[in-house]
């Protein structure tokens, strides 16, 4: 899957993105609210191959695209299919240089019209960390709905955390943006 937006270039992962992706994770901020720590020097080929890896979205395989301005790689976008039928999952995470301009906003509502366009997609939904309001905030703008708040139901990073689950049915897209 390839495609543009206003001002991006959405695209799978290629062997040259791996210093930008790795400007990304290598962020404590940035990584707060994920699953796992933030890259190091150690680890940063491993975990990139797996973005490089990850480059069709099947039943059995996760998608992971390079969200591109110019020529440099400011964002990650995941998705990939839950067990529930036609539902996927999304996730993102975006430079802190990024922070405030647009960008995650535009890229991953252009992710979710082609996931429900091209991929006869059902419903998509997004699990988040309850503390991440930026994250709660992108998910409102693209017009996703918050759906449950579980309550110290994640451990991750040593602590109990709540999560948070966003979703959207195809119907919920505004006319306009498709």
């Amino acid at each position: 899957m390839e495609f543009k937006t206003d001002r991006l270039l959405i695209r799978p992962f290629n062997v040259n993105d791996l210093e930008d992706v790795f400007h990304i994770y290598h962020n404590e901020a940035t990584c707060k609210y994920l699953l796992h720590e933030k890259w190091t020097d150690e680890n940063k080929q491993e975990e990139f191959h797996n973005k490089l890896e990850n480059n069709v979205l099947t039943k059995e395989t996760a998608l992971n695209l390079a969200v591109v301005s110019g020529n440099k790689v400011i964002g990650d976008l995941s998705v990939w299919y839950t067990e529930m039928e036609d539902t996927v999952e999304i996730g993102y995470s975006f430079s802190q240089e990024a922070s405030g301009k647009g960008y995650a906003t535009e890229a991953v509502r252009g992710l979710v019209e082609r996931l429900f366009t091209s991929f006869d997609v059902h419903r998509i939904q997004a699990n988040l960390d309850a503390r991440n309001e930026a994250s709660q905030k992108l998910c409102e703008r693209i017009g996703m709905r918050k759906e449950a708040h579980f309550i110290q139901d994640f451990w991750n990073k040593g602590e109990w955390t709540d999560s948070i689950v966003y979703g959207m049915l195809y119907s919920d897209l505004d006319e306009k943006q498709v």
